[in-house]
């Protein structure tokens, strides 16, 4: 009987290595969103490489490690003409499932299979959604006219003296 209780948790401890390899994945699917959609959107690692380019809303798959204990990095630019470019940061943080590998005493995923794949990781955030600001000289850009507010005082007098009253409180 007590061999078969050995046999039984070194089979769990063996088939318990990368406990996060096994829940999580070497990859990580993030959705990209952006207001105003159809933004172009690029994505480059930290060794600089462009990984991928695209218009959102776009589902892309990252991968959660750049090495051997180290996490992923990514820089995603997104951009539209008439609005200001905005950046976000997507970084690898740890992964719960790999705290699992102290627990089960899997030795060899903690020190081997969830490092080299990168497992022990978990890309954050996993949703990014970018809203992006006008650009202050959208007018030019587009030869159309645009709402801008300001205050009373701001305006030029002579611009005063053509407005009209709309309605009053």
């Amino acid at each position: 009987m007590k061999k078969i209780i050995t046999s039984g948790l070194i089979a769990v401890s063996l088939g318990m290595t990368g406990c996060a390899s096994i829940i999580s994945g070497a990859n990580q699917t993030l959705t990209f969103r952006s207001v105003p959609e159809e933004a172009s959107i690029s994505i480059t690692n930290k060794a600089g490489e462009k990984i991928h380019t695209g218009t959102t809303p776009v589902t892309v798959t990252l991968k959660r490690g750049a090495g051997y204990f180290k996490a992923a990095a990514y820089e995603v630019r997104f951009e539209k003409e008439g609005y200001q470019a905005k950046t976000v940061h997507v970084r690898g943080t740890g992964n719960g499932w790999y705290i699992a590998n102290v627990l089960l005493g899997g030795l060899v995923g903690l020190l081997i299979v969830d490092p080299v794949t990168g497992a022990m990781y978990s890309l954050t955030p996993s949703d990014v959604n970018a809203v992006l600001d006008a650009s202050p000289d959208v007018v030019t850009k587009t030869g159309e006219p645009s709402l801008t507010v300001m205050p009373v005082q701001d305006i030029p007098a002579e611009m005063m003296q053509r407005a009209e009253l709309i309605a009053s409180l």
